[in-house]
């Protein structure tokens, strides 16, 4: 694991983090939305390659969370795999096919929030 994911705010986001990495995720941003937003402190943001392979990187995220104890509050669009939400409360994924993530541009929406960059 990275310095940068070892140096995030929680072990559960790290672990969520580590998930989408691991399965190749690409372009792993984190949002801290402290200050900004009272659903969420942070969103994860990441792309797939392809439905499938959002719907994979999706599962591994649960998978792995569910191994520490955590699971999600609320799951939607696992079954399309165009872009997959992933609640856990303190923190929400947001994983996207790449024609999805440029369509909503979730990073431009909350451009006020401070950009942790995983790996980078």
């Amino acid at each position: 694991m990275s310095s940068a994911k070892a140096g995030l705010p929680t072990p559960d986001l790290t672990a969520a983090v580590a998930a989408i990495d691991d399965l190749k995720g690409r372009d792993i941003l984190v949002l801290d939305l402290r200050g900004l937003c009272d659903a969420t402190d942070f969103f994860v943001v990441a792309s797939g390659t392809s439905d499938a392979h959002v719907r994979g990187i999706a599962n591994s995220v649960l998978e792995k969370l569910d191994r520490r104890g955590v699971r999600a509050h609320h799951v939607e669009g696992l079954p399309g795999g165009r872009w997959v939400l992933l609640d856990f409360v303190d923190f929400v994924v947001h994983l996207f096919h790449p024609e999805a993530r440029s369509f909503y541009q979730l990073e431009r929406l909350w451009s006020d929030a401070p950009e942790l960059r995983p790996g980078a």
